[in-house]
Protein backbone atom coordinates (compact mmCIF):
# COMPACT_ATOMS: atom_id res chain seq x y z
CA UNK A 1 0.00 0.00 0.00
CA UNK A 2 1.47 3.01 -1.21
CA UNK A 3 1.75 6.46 1.55
CA UNK A 4 0.00 9.48 0.08
CA UNK A 5 3.07 11.16 -0.65
CA UNK A 6 4.38 8.18 -2.51
CA UNK A 7 1.35 8.38 -4.47
CA UNK A 8 1.53 11.86 -5.29
CA UNK A 9 4.84 11.97 -6.54
CA UNK A 10 4.52 9.17 -9.09
CA UNK A 11 1.48 11.27 -10.05
CA UNK A 12 2.77 14.68 -10.41
CA UNK A 13 6.36 13.29 -12.29
CA UNK A 14 4.29 12.78 -15.45
CA UNK A 15 3.42 16.67 -15.47
CA UNK A 16 4.48 19.52 -16.65
CA UNK A 17 3.91 23.24 -17.93
CA UNK A 18 1.59 22.87 -21.06
CA UNK A 19 2.27 25.44 -24.05
CA UNK A 20 1.54 28.79 -24.55
CA UNK A 21 -0.98 30.56 -26.16
CA UNK A 22 -1.76 34.82 -26.65
CA UNK A 23 -5.39 35.58 -25.53
CA UNK A 24 -7.34 38.50 -24.79
CA UNK A 25 -6.20 40.13 -21.69
CA UNK A 26 -9.70 39.09 -20.07
CA UNK A 27 -9.66 35.62 -20.99
CA UNK A 28 -5.81 35.36 -19.04
CA UNK A 29 -8.24 35.27 -15.61
CA UNK A 30 -6.49 32.78 -13.46
CA UNK A 31 -4.04 31.77 -15.81
CA UNK A 32 0.32 32.21 -15.85
CA UNK A 33 1.71 34.66 -18.04
CA UNK A 34 4.36 32.54 -20.08
CA UNK A 35 6.61 35.67 -20.73
CA UNK A 36 7.84 38.82 -19.10
CA UNK A 37 5.98 42.08 -19.62
CA UNK A 38 8.04 45.06 -19.86
CA UNK A 39 6.60 48.81 -20.51
CA UNK A 40 6.33 50.28 -23.44
CA UNK A 41 5.57 53.82 -21.52
CA UNK A 42 5.58 55.76 -18.82
CA UNK A 43 2.55 55.33 -16.09
CA UNK A 44 1.33 58.31 -16.13
CA UNK A 45 2.75 59.38 -19.50
CA UNK A 46 2.47 62.84 -17.79
CA UNK A 47 2.99 64.44 -14.53
CA UNK A 48 -0.88 65.09 -13.64
CA UNK A 49 -3.02 66.05 -10.62
CA UNK A 50 -3.91 64.20 -7.83
CA UNK A 51 -6.95 66.58 -6.77
CA UNK A 52 -9.11 69.20 -8.43
CA UNK A 53 -7.36 72.37 -8.25
CA UNK A 54 -5.23 75.05 -9.19
CA UNK A 55 -1.83 74.49 -10.62
CA UNK A 56 0.50 77.03 -9.65
CA UNK A 57 4.03 78.38 -8.83
CA UNK A 58 5.58 76.99 -5.18
CA UNK A 59 7.60 79.90 -4.63
CA UNK A 60 4.05 82.10 -5.16
CA UNK A 61 2.49 80.13 -2.28
CA UNK A 62 5.51 79.77 0.30
CA UNK A 63 4.11 82.33 2.43
CA UNK A 64 0.51 81.33 2.35
CA UNK A 65 0.39 80.82 5.89
CA UNK A 66 1.37 84.48 6.77
CA UNK A 67 -0.08 86.75 3.82
CA UNK A 68 -2.47 84.83 1.69
CA UNK A 69 -1.33 85.28 -2.08
CA UNK A 70 -3.93 86.45 -4.83
CA UNK A 71 -3.07 85.00 -8.15
CA UNK A 72 -4.33 85.40 -11.77
CA UNK A 73 -6.46 82.54 -13.21
CA UNK A 74 -5.43 82.22 -16.97
CA UNK A 75 -7.32 79.38 -18.06
CA UNK A 76 -8.38 75.71 -16.91
CA UNK A 77 -7.23 72.01 -17.94
CA UNK A 78 -9.36 68.76 -17.86
CA UNK A 79 -8.28 65.48 -17.55
CA UNK A 80 -7.79 64.10 -21.36
CA UNK A 81 -6.71 67.89 -22.41
CA UNK A 82 -3.33 69.33 -22.44
CA UNK A 83 -3.11 73.19 -21.91
CA UNK A 84 -0.95 75.09 -24.15
CA UNK A 85 -1.07 77.84 -21.21
CA UNK A 86 2.62 77.88 -19.29
CA UNK A 87 2.09 78.88 -15.66
CA UNK A 88 4.73 82.17 -14.23
CA UNK A 89 5.15 84.44 -11.68
CA UNK A 90 1.59 85.20 -10.30
CA UNK A 91 -0.24 82.91 -12.19
CA UNK A 92 -2.45 79.92 -12.20
CA UNK A 93 -4.49 77.04 -14.29
CA UNK A 94 -7.61 76.01 -12.81
CA UNK A 95 -7.32 71.84 -12.93
CA UNK A 96 -9.27 68.64 -12.30
CA UNK A 97 -8.00 65.47 -10.91
CA UNK A 98 -5.85 63.55 -13.54
CA UNK A 99 -5.52 66.34 -16.05
CA UNK A 100 -1.70 67.04 -17.24
CA UNK A 101 0.20 69.91 -15.18
CA UNK A 102 1.02 72.80 -16.86
CA UNK A 103 4.40 73.61 -18.27
CA UNK A 104 5.79 75.99 -15.24
CA UNK A 105 3.68 74.89 -12.76
CA UNK A 106 5.23 72.32 -10.13
CA UNK A 107 2.73 72.27 -6.96
CA UNK A 108 -1.21 71.89 -7.15
CA UNK A 109 -3.47 73.18 -4.55
CA UNK A 110 -7.16 71.74 -3.85
CA UNK A 111 -9.88 74.11 -4.05
CA UNK A 112 -10.25 73.54 -0.52
CA UNK A 113 -7.26 75.67 0.46
CA UNK A 114 -8.68 78.34 -1.61
CA UNK A 115 -11.25 80.92 -1.68
CA UNK A 116 -13.23 79.53 -4.48
CA UNK A 117 -16.17 78.23 -2.82
CA UNK A 118 -16.55 82.15 -1.28
CA UNK A 119 -16.24 83.84 -4.87
CA UNK A 120 -18.97 81.21 -6.07
CA UNK A 121 -21.56 81.82 -3.57
CA UNK A 122 -20.95 85.87 -3.99
CA UNK A 123 -20.87 85.13 -7.33
CA UNK A 124 -17.65 86.30 -8.60
CA UNK A 125 -15.64 85.37 -11.40
CA UNK A 126 -13.04 83.23 -11.22
CA UNK A 127 -10.53 84.95 -12.37
CA UNK A 128 -8.82 85.14 -9.77
CA UNK A 129 -7.91 83.16 -6.65
CA UNK A 130 -6.74 83.65 -2.77
CA UNK A 131 -4.48 80.57 -1.43
CA UNK A 132 -4.83 80.37 1.97
CA UNK A 133 -2.59 77.06 2.63
CA UNK A 134 1.11 77.20 1.72
CA UNK A 135 1.86 73.36 1.27
CA UNK A 136 5.09 71.68 0.18
CA UNK A 137 6.85 71.66 -3.13
CA UNK A 138 5.16 68.57 -5.58
CA UNK A 139 2.06 68.74 -3.08
CA UNK A 140 -0.85 66.68 -4.93
CA UNK A 141 1.43 66.29 -8.42
CA UNK A 142 1.75 62.76 -9.84
CA UNK A 143 5.17 62.19 -11.83
CA UNK A 144 5.77 61.07 -15.17
CA UNK A 145 6.30 57.67 -14.73
CA UNK A 146 5.40 57.50 -10.98
CA UNK A 147 4.06 53.93 -11.38
CA UNK A 148 5.82 52.50 -14.16
CA UNK A 149 8.96 53.03 -16.11
CA UNK A 150 9.07 52.99 -20.23
CA UNK A 151 11.12 49.61 -20.24
CA UNK A 152 10.82 49.10 -16.47
CA UNK A 153 10.08 44.64 -15.92
CA UNK A 154 6.41 45.11 -14.87
CA UNK A 155 5.10 41.52 -14.77
CA UNK A 156 7.35 38.20 -14.68
CA UNK A 157 6.33 34.88 -16.30
CA UNK A 158 4.96 32.96 -14.56
CA UNK A 159 2.54 35.99 -12.86
CA UNK A 160 -1.07 34.33 -12.62
CA UNK A 161 -3.43 36.96 -13.94
CA UNK A 162 -6.15 38.55 -10.91
CA UNK A 163 -8.11 41.54 -11.82
CA UNK A 164 -5.36 43.74 -10.54
CA UNK A 165 -2.47 42.24 -13.09
CA UNK A 166 -5.52 42.73 -16.11
CA UNK A 167 -5.59 45.87 -15.08
CA UNK A 168 -1.96 46.74 -15.52
CA UNK A 169 -1.88 45.05 -18.65
CA UNK A 170 -4.97 47.09 -20.19
CA UNK A 171 -2.68 50.43 -18.47
CA UNK A 172 0.05 49.43 -20.67
CA UNK A 173 -2.23 49.61 -24.00
CA UNK A 174 -1.79 45.76 -24.09
CA UNK A 175 -5.19 44.09 -25.20
CA UNK A 176 -3.57 40.00 -25.08
CA UNK A 177 -1.22 39.04 -23.02
CA UNK A 178 1.01 35.38 -23.81
CA UNK A 179 0.02 32.82 -21.28
CA UNK A 180 0.22 28.78 -20.52
CA UNK A 181 -2.82 27.36 -21.81
CA UNK A 182 -5.66 25.93 -20.10
CA UNK A 183 -5.17 21.85 -19.25
CA UNK A 184 -8.30 19.85 -21.12
CA UNK A 185 -9.12 17.57 -18.63
CA UNK A 186 -11.72 14.86 -19.89
CA UNK A 187 -13.90 13.02 -17.07
CA UNK A 188 -15.33 10.29 -17.32
CA UNK A 189 -17.45 8.26 -15.18
CA UNK A 190 -17.77 4.13 -15.63
CA UNK A 191 -20.75 1.70 -14.61
CA UNK A 192 -23.67 -0.10 -15.91
CA UNK A 193 -25.86 1.22 -12.93
CA UNK A 194 -25.14 4.88 -13.53
CA UNK A 195 -27.91 7.31 -15.21
CA UNK A 196 -27.14 10.64 -17.25
CA UNK A 197 -28.65 13.38 -14.78
CA UNK A 198 -31.79 14.24 -16.47
CA UNK A 199 -33.06 11.16 -17.79
CA UNK A 200 -35.64 9.20 -15.91
CA UNK A 201 -33.63 7.11 -13.28
CA UNK A 202 -34.64 3.20 -13.82
CA UNK A 203 -35.04 0.72 -10.48
CA UNK A 204 -31.84 0.04 -9.32
CA UNK A 205 -29.97 3.09 -10.77
CA UNK A 206 -28.17 5.98 -9.38
CA UNK A 207 -27.89 9.48 -11.32
CA UNK A 208 -23.90 10.12 -12.00
CA UNK A 209 -23.14 12.83 -10.04
CA UNK A 210 -19.10 12.06 -10.26
CA UNK A 211 -18.97 13.71 -13.74
CA UNK A 212 -20.24 17.46 -12.17
CA UNK A 213 -18.42 17.01 -9.26
CA UNK A 214 -15.06 15.95 -10.59
CA UNK A 215 -15.43 18.36 -13.62
CA UNK A 216 -16.45 21.36 -11.45
CA UNK A 217 -13.04 20.27 -9.63
CA UNK A 218 -11.05 20.78 -12.38
CA UNK A 219 -12.56 24.32 -13.78
CA UNK A 220 -12.19 25.36 -9.65
CA UNK A 221 -8.63 23.95 -10.19
CA UNK A 222 -8.20 26.16 -13.46
CA UNK A 223 -8.64 23.97 -16.20
CA UNK A 224 -11.42 23.27 -18.81
CA UNK A 225 -13.59 20.07 -18.09
CA UNK A 226 -14.92 17.79 -21.12
CA UNK A 227 -17.43 15.24 -19.28
CA UNK A 228 -17.51 12.30 -21.99
CA UNK A 229 -20.10 10.70 -19.89
CA UNK A 230 -20.79 7.22 -19.11
CA UNK A 231 -18.70 4.33 -20.14
CA UNK A 232 -20.93 1.06 -19.74
CA UNK A 233 -19.26 -1.91 -18.25
CA UNK A 234 -18.59 -3.47 -21.91
CA UNK A 235 -15.23 -3.41 -23.64
CA UNK A 236 -16.37 -1.63 -26.79
CA UNK A 237 -18.19 0.89 -24.80
CA UNK A 238 -14.96 1.64 -22.64
CA UNK A 239 -12.79 2.28 -25.99
CA UNK A 240 -15.25 4.46 -27.69
CA UNK A 241 -14.99 6.55 -24.60
CA UNK A 242 -11.71 6.80 -24.56
CA UNK A 243 -11.10 7.38 -27.90
CA UNK A 244 -13.46 10.67 -27.22
CA UNK A 245 -10.54 11.82 -24.99
CA UNK A 246 -7.96 11.44 -27.38
CA UNK A 247 -7.50 15.41 -27.48
CA UNK A 248 -6.74 15.96 -23.92
CA UNK A 249 -4.15 16.79 -21.78
CA UNK A 250 -5.68 14.33 -18.77
CA UNK A 251 -8.50 11.69 -18.33
CA UNK A 252 -9.73 11.53 -14.90
CA UNK A 253 -12.08 8.40 -15.08
CA UNK A 254 -14.15 7.92 -11.79
CA UNK A 255 -15.03 3.86 -10.48
CA UNK A 256 -13.44 -0.05 -12.49
CA UNK A 257 -10.39 0.65 -10.28
CA UNK A 258 -10.86 -1.51 -6.76
CA UNK A 259 -10.65 -5.42 -6.34
CA UNK A 260 -13.86 -5.74 -6.48
CA UNK A 261 -14.97 -3.87 -10.07
CA UNK A 262 -15.33 -5.41 -12.97
CA UNK A 263 -11.98 -6.54 -14.17
CA UNK A 264 -12.69 -5.36 -18.00
CA UNK A 265 -12.15 -1.97 -17.12
CA UNK A 266 -8.45 -2.95 -16.05
CA UNK A 267 -7.87 -4.98 -19.37
CA UNK A 268 -9.01 -2.16 -21.26
CA UNK A 269 -7.04 0.27 -19.14
CA UNK A 270 -4.19 -1.98 -19.35
CA UNK A 271 -4.59 -2.69 -23.35
CA UNK A 272 -4.37 1.13 -23.99
CA UNK A 273 -1.24 1.97 -21.74
CA UNK A 274 1.60 1.12 -19.09
CA UNK A 275 -1.01 1.14 -16.03
CA UNK A 276 -0.61 1.14 -12.21
CA UNK A 277 -3.83 0.86 -9.34
CA UNK A 278 -2.76 1.39 -6.10
CA UNK A 279 -3.92 1.14 -2.78
CA UNK A 280 -3.69 4.17 -0.98
CA UNK A 281 -3.08 4.95 3.10
CA UNK A 282 -5.60 6.97 3.32
CA UNK A 283 -9.17 7.35 3.97
CA UNK A 284 -11.53 7.93 2.23
CA UNK A 285 -10.32 7.07 -1.36
CA UNK A 286 -8.25 3.89 -1.15
CA UNK A 287 -8.52 2.42 -4.83
CA UNK A 288 -6.52 4.18 -7.13
CA UNK A 289 -5.12 3.86 -10.85
CA UNK A 290 -2.53 6.09 -12.86
CA UNK A 291 -1.09 5.41 -16.27
CA UNK A 292 -0.19 6.50 -19.54
CA UNK A 293 -2.76 5.70 -22.43
CA UNK A 294 -1.46 5.74 -26.18
CA UNK A 295 -2.42 8.07 -28.83
CA UNK A 296 -1.58 8.20 -32.29
CA UNK A 297 0.95 10.64 -33.25
CA UNK A 298 0.70 12.14 -30.06
CA UNK A 299 2.51 11.60 -26.59
CA UNK A 300 1.02 9.29 -24.34
CA UNK A 301 -2.44 10.56 -22.39
CA UNK A 302 -2.32 10.32 -18.98
CA UNK A 303 -5.01 8.65 -17.08
CA UNK A 304 -6.16 9.04 -13.67
CA UNK A 305 -8.46 6.45 -11.83
CA UNK A 306 -10.55 7.49 -8.94
CA UNK A 307 -12.67 5.38 -7.03
CA UNK A 308 -16.59 5.24 -7.53
CA UNK A 309 -17.89 6.46 -4.54
CA UNK A 310 -18.43 10.36 -4.62
CA UNK A 311 -16.95 11.06 -1.63
CA UNK A 312 -13.92 9.40 -2.89
CA UNK A 313 -13.74 10.40 -5.96
CA UNK A 314 -13.70 14.23 -5.05
CA UNK A 315 -11.27 13.84 -2.56
CA UNK A 316 -9.01 11.82 -4.54
CA UNK A 317 -9.24 14.66 -7.31
CA UNK A 318 -8.27 16.84 -4.85
CA UNK A 319 -5.27 14.93 -3.47
CA UNK A 320 -3.92 14.03 -6.51
CA UNK A 321 -5.96 15.15 -9.75
CA UNK A 322 -5.79 19.33 -8.46
CA UNK A 323 -2.16 19.25 -8.09
CA UNK A 324 -1.80 18.08 -11.74
CA UNK A 325 -4.13 20.55 -12.99
CA UNK A 326 -2.01 23.35 -11.55
CA UNK A 327 1.19 21.75 -12.54
CA UNK A 328 -0.06 21.89 -16.22
CA UNK A 329 -1.23 25.30 -15.76
CA UNK A 330 2.44 26.44 -14.67
CA UNK A 331 1.76 27.15 -10.54
CA UNK A 332 4.40 26.75 -8.34
CA UNK A 333 2.29 26.13 -5.05
CA UNK A 334 0.25 22.45 -5.63
CA UNK A 335 -1.21 22.14 -1.92
CA UNK A 336 -3.67 24.16 -0.32
CA UNK A 337 -3.11 26.27 2.74
CA UNK A 338 -3.02 24.94 5.89
CA UNK A 339 -3.80 25.30 9.60
CA UNK A 340 -3.31 24.45 12.61
CA UNK A 341 -6.40 23.79 14.69
CA UNK A 342 -8.70 22.14 17.83
CA UNK A 343 -11.19 19.73 17.17
CA UNK A 344 -14.59 19.95 18.18
CA UNK A 345 -15.68 16.65 17.99
CA UNK A 346 -13.91 12.89 17.08
CA UNK A 347 -12.35 11.71 14.36
CA UNK A 348 -12.17 7.59 13.90
CA UNK A 349 -9.64 5.84 12.38
CA UNK A 350 -10.15 1.97 11.95
CA UNK A 351 -7.94 0.78 9.92
CA UNK A 352 -4.61 2.39 10.03
CA UNK A 353 -4.79 4.88 7.09
CA UNK A 354 -4.75 8.47 7.01
CA UNK A 355 -8.01 9.75 7.56
CA UNK A 356 -9.39 13.29 5.85
CA UNK A 357 -12.19 13.87 7.80
CA UNK A 358 -14.28 16.59 6.56
CA UNK A 359 -15.08 19.68 8.99
CA UNK A 360 -16.36 22.88 8.80
CA UNK A 361 -13.97 25.18 10.16
CA UNK A 362 -14.24 28.69 12.06
CA UNK A 363 -12.12 30.80 13.66
CA UNK A 364 -12.78 32.38 17.13
CA UNK A 365 -10.75 34.28 19.61
CA UNK A 366 -7.71 33.92 17.22
CA UNK A 367 -7.99 30.04 17.14
CA UNK A 368 -9.09 27.66 14.11
CA UNK A 369 -11.89 25.12 15.51
CA UNK A 370 -12.78 22.17 13.41
CA UNK A 371 -16.26 20.58 13.43
CA UNK A 372 -16.77 17.30 11.84
CA UNK A 373 -19.92 17.84 8.93
CA UNK A 374 -21.76 14.35 10.13
CA UNK A 375 -21.00 11.09 8.89
CA UNK A 376 -17.75 10.48 7.35
CA UNK A 377 -18.76 7.30 4.99
CA UNK A 378 -17.67 7.70 1.23
CA UNK A 379 -21.40 7.98 0.21
CA UNK A 380 -22.30 10.78 2.29
CA UNK A 381 -21.44 13.37 -0.53
CA UNK A 382 -23.58 15.95 1.63
CA UNK A 383 -21.42 15.95 4.42
CA UNK A 384 -18.51 16.81 2.07
CA UNK A 385 -20.84 20.27 0.86
CA UNK A 386 -20.50 21.37 4.28
CA UNK A 387 -17.18 21.01 4.77
CA UNK A 388 -14.66 24.07 3.91
CA UNK A 389 -11.49 22.24 5.54
CA UNK A 390 -10.19 18.50 5.99
CA UNK A 391 -8.66 17.46 9.50
CA UNK A 392 -6.15 15.15 9.06
CA UNK A 393 -6.32 12.28 12.01
CA UNK A 394 -2.40 10.18 10.98
CA UNK A 395 -2.15 6.26 10.27
CA UNK A 396 -0.76 5.85 13.78
CA UNK A 397 -3.87 6.79 15.48
CA UNK A 398 -6.65 5.34 16.20
CA UNK A 399 -8.63 8.92 16.71
CA UNK A 400 -8.33 12.21 17.56
CA UNK A 401 -10.43 13.46 20.09
CA UNK A 402 -12.61 16.30 20.81
CA UNK A 403 -10.12 19.39 22.01
CA UNK A 404 -7.03 17.56 20.66
CA UNK A 405 -4.98 19.75 18.06
CA UNK A 406 -5.33 18.95 14.43
CA UNK A 407 -3.67 19.75 11.49
CA UNK A 408 -6.83 20.86 8.89
CA UNK A 409 -6.35 20.93 4.80
CA UNK A 410 -8.54 24.84 3.94
CA UNK A 411 -10.76 23.53 1.15
CA UNK A 412 -12.41 27.36 0.77
CA UNK A 413 -9.62 29.67 2.29
CA UNK A 414 -12.41 33.41 1.19
CA UNK A 415 -14.42 35.31 2.49
CA UNK A 416 -16.42 32.44 3.64
CA UNK A 417 -14.45 31.23 6.45
CA UNK A 418 -15.39 33.48 9.67
CA UNK A 419 -11.48 35.11 10.17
Amino acid sequence: MLEVEQAFERIIAHFSPLDTVELPVLECLGLALAEDVTSPLNLPPLANSAMDGYAVLHDDIASADDAAPKLSVISAVVAGQVSDQTVTRGKAIRIMTGAPVPDGADTVVPFEETDELDRRRAGTPLDEIVIRKALPLGSNVRPAGEDVRAGELVLSAGTVIRPAEAGVLASLGLATARVIRRPVVAVLSTGDELTTVGEELAPGHIYDSNSSSVAAAVRAAGGEAKIIGIARDNLDDLHRCIDAASDADLLVTSAGVSKGDYDMVKDVLEQRGDMNFWSVRMRPAKPLAFGLIQREESEPLPLLGLPGNPVSALLAFEMFGRAAVRRMLGRDLLARPTVEGVLTGPIFNSDGRRVYARVEVERRDGTWFATPTGPQGSNILTSLSKANGLAICPADLPRKNAGQAVKIIMLDWNEEVNA
